[in-house]
Parts: structure tokens; C-alpha cells; sequence
């Protein structure tokens, strides 16, 4: 027969100093564990909502990035008339001629230096982008020396904001509008004319091309096409595909430096909730003594010690994830690995990642209850009631 949960619940609030304290620690090292995998799935969030599933990214074989790629206009007028590319208003092609450059831009209030992407973009980027809006000012006129900036530049970097000045390629820029990509890569990117922007770079290449497939299964016919052409030698991806192997370099090295702090961290935790069970077994000798004598068996004993460290190890683990979940108010930017471009991004708790934590916390109260349980559990009758 097993002993009621309620016992195991009443002993936590007998002990309700050392119960919080105990959860208390677990907490922090749940906080920091879903901390860690929110910053992961946010970064992940930002860069595959940057693209399309419709649109394809061609750049030169062997470039990871926009940046180190050079496509030739040759090559672009080949890819953009390919007949899987879709067609737009009097039959022109969905497509984007784009160039892509890395600049250096003084922050708001500190003056710190960061990299900033600009794209030049073909008079389609923004109907290729559906997920852009102008949400301040207009767009910017073909062949001016006009520039619209994401809403994380505008807010974050000095010159960014519609009516002023950004100084870049040799030239000054007006930013004449600002635009909401929905918290995508996007955000983080100012843009212009690419026609005008290359002269003012000295690029005689395109950075890349980006097209919008007729029917969303053409792109393994695309894929092929373009690849049996000797004359083109780009390579291509999905534009959602090619954004999210942009997070793969900085999002193994958040997962590793999570794990690593997690389990360091849980150590003493595990540690931690081990004491206070080693404790309670100890000051419960003569209680455990007569829950034996009266017919629990050792089983039931020791299923309701671990029953408490789990208890214990799940109060910790909702209270972490409560801590945790108001990191989603908070907006915080690093360098993308890949492009060395700063990349603005927000934290993002998912039901997945709620699900992981609280395995992650019970997993510890387990480890830590299983050897003060299982010492409750070997007690003899005869002594345990004797020192009652």
C-alpha cells in the first residue's frame, strides 16, 4: 500500500524554511537553463522568419553569406529568367537583384561601434518580402541617395531615424522611412537602391539574387536548372533554409554554454536538495520506524521520500520558469557569427521548452532524493523506533 501523497506534501510545508530555500536554488538553475534555451529559440524565431518558404536565395558555390558572395549580372539575368520563377505586373519576374555590404554605425547614448548590414535592393525586394511594412515615412526613391532602416537600427543606432543622416560609401544617405519586418532579421538591416549602391561600394557584382518560385514544389526543378547551366555556377536554397544556417554557429554555441552552465549549476542544487532530504530522513527516524511497523512497506517508504524531492524539484522548476518567462520583455542584440552583423532578437518561451525545464528540475530532485529515500528504505524497525 502506498503512503498518501498528502504526506509527503504536509512534511515540505512542516519544513517550509528549508523547502524554499531548497526550490530557491533549484529555481536559479532552472531560470538559467530556460534562459539559455529561450535565447536559442529567439535567435532560430528571428532568422527563419527572415525568409520565405515561396522565395529562393542564389549566391556564389562555396559563400556561406550574402556578404562574401559575388554574383555576376550575367549570372542574375539567367536565374531571374529561369521559367520557374514567378511573374509579376506586365510579366517581369519576381525577382531581386540585391547587394549586400557590411558598414560600421555609432550606437545611441554609449557611441560604441557595431556592424550594420545594407542591402541594396531591386525595385521588387519589398514586394518579395510580404512580412515588410513601412510603418514611418515612405520608401525610398530609385536612383536617390535615400535609405529605409529596420526598426532595431531606428531605435539603436545613431543616424537611424526617419529625417536624418547616415554616412556610408563614401556618401551621406537620408533615411526617409522605417519598417516593421515582425521582429525578423530584417530589423536589423538598413536599405537602398542597389543600382546606386554598388557604384558607391566600387562592386561590379550583386551580392545575390533573390526570386519568388511560381508554385512552391518548383524548387527542385529551379535547383536542377540552375545547376546543369555551366554558366551559372551559384548555389541555391530556400530563403527560409538559407536564414536558418545562419543561426547554426551562434546557436551551437548558446546550447553548449547553456548545457555546460546548467550542469555545473545543477550540481550544487542536486547537492543542495540531497542535504535537505538527508535531514529530513534523519529527523524523522522514529516516524519512518512506525510507518514500517504499521504495514508500509519499504517501497511505499521510499516512493514517498523521492515523492517529496521531486515535489520539491517541481516547485523549484515553476518558479525558474516563471522567472524565466519575463526575460520575453527584453530585446537584446549580438553578432551574427556568420554575417558579423549585429542581429537584434528576443528571448521566446515556448510549450516545448516549459516541458524540457521541468524534466531538467525532476531530473535533479530524483538524482538528489534517490540515496536519502533509499536510506529511509533500509532503516531497521527496531532501531528507528528506539530512537523515537
Amino acid at each position: 500500500m502506498p503512503i498518501p501523497l498528502s504526506y509527503s506534501l504536509r512534511n515540505l510545508w512542516t519544513r517550509r524554511l528549508t523547502t524554499v530555500l531548497t526550490a530557491g536554488g533549484m529555481a536559479l538553475v532552472v531560470f538559467v537553463y530556460a534562459a539559455v534555451l529561450m535565447l536559442d529559440e529567439g535567435l532560430k524565431k528571428t532568422l527563419v522568419d527572415t525568409g520565405s518558404y515561396d522565395n529562393v536565395v542564389a549566391i556564389r558555390k562555396g559563400a556561406g553569406t550574402e556578404v562574401q558572395s559575388g554574383v555576376e549580372r550575367a549570372q542574375a539575368a539567367l536565374v531571374e529568367s529561369q521559367p520557374q520563377v514567378a511573374l509579376g505586373a506586365g510579366g517581369r519576374p519576381l525577382a531581386s537583384k540585391e547587394a549586400v555590404v557590411l558598414i560600421s554605425l555609432p550606437k545611441r547614448g554609449t557611441g560604441k561601434v557595431s556592424n550594420v548590414l545594407v542591402r541594396g535592393v531591386g525595385e521588387m525586394g519589398l514586394a518579395l518580402r510580404p512580412q515588410v511594412r513601412l510603418v514611418a515615412g515612405r520608401m525610398f526613391r530609385p536612383g536617390a541617395a535615400e535609405v529605409v532602416a529596420g526598426r532595431s537600427i531606428a531605435e539603436r543606432f545613431e543616424g537611424g531615424g526617419v529625417g536624418e543622416t547616415l554616412r556610408f560609401g563614401g556618401r551621406e544617405w537620408t533615411v526617409v522611412g522605417i519598417f516593421d519586418a515582425g521582429k525578423s532579421g530584417f530589423d536589423s538591416e538598413v536599405w537602398g537602391d542597389a543600382d546606386l549602391m554598388m557604384p558607391s561600394f566600387r562592386r561590379v557584382v550583386y551580392s545575390s539574387v533573390i526570386v519568388r518560385l511560381a508554385q512552391a514544389d518548383q524548387f527542385d526543378a529551379l535547383r536542377d536548372a540552375i545547376e546543369a547551366d555551366p554558366r551559372i555556377k551559384l548555389e541555391l536554397k530556400r530563403e527560409r533554409q538559407f536564414y536558418a544556417d545562419q543561426s547554426e554557429a551562434l546557436s551551437r554555441f548558446l546550447r553548449i554554454l547553456g548545457i555546460t552552465l546548467s550542469v555545473i549549476f545543477s550540481i550544487g542544487a542536486i547537492i543542495g536538495a540531497m542535504i535537505t532530504m538527508y535531514a529530513a530522513v534523519a529527523n524523522r527516524t522514529g516516524e519512518i520506524g512506525t510507518l514500517r511497523a504499521i504495514g508500509f512497506r519499504k517501497s511505499a517508504v521510499m516512493l514517498a521520500f523521492l515523492a517529496e524531492s521531486l515535489f520539491l524539484a517541481l516547485l523549484g522548476g515553476i518558479v525558474g520558469l516563471v522567472l524565466a518567462s519575463f526575460m520575453q520583455l527584453y530585446t537584446i542584440s549580438t553578432m551574427n557569427w556568420q554575417s558579423f552583423a549585429e542581429l537584434a532578437f528576443s528571448f521566446r518561451l515556448t510549450p516545448a521548452i516549459v516541458v524540457e525545464s521541468l524534466l531538467f528540475s525532476l531530473i535533479m530532485g530524483l538524482v538528489g532524493g534517490f540515496l536519502p529515500a533509499a536510506r529511509a528504505a533500509r532503516m531497521n524497525i527496531t532501531e528507528a523506533l528506539r530512537s523515537a
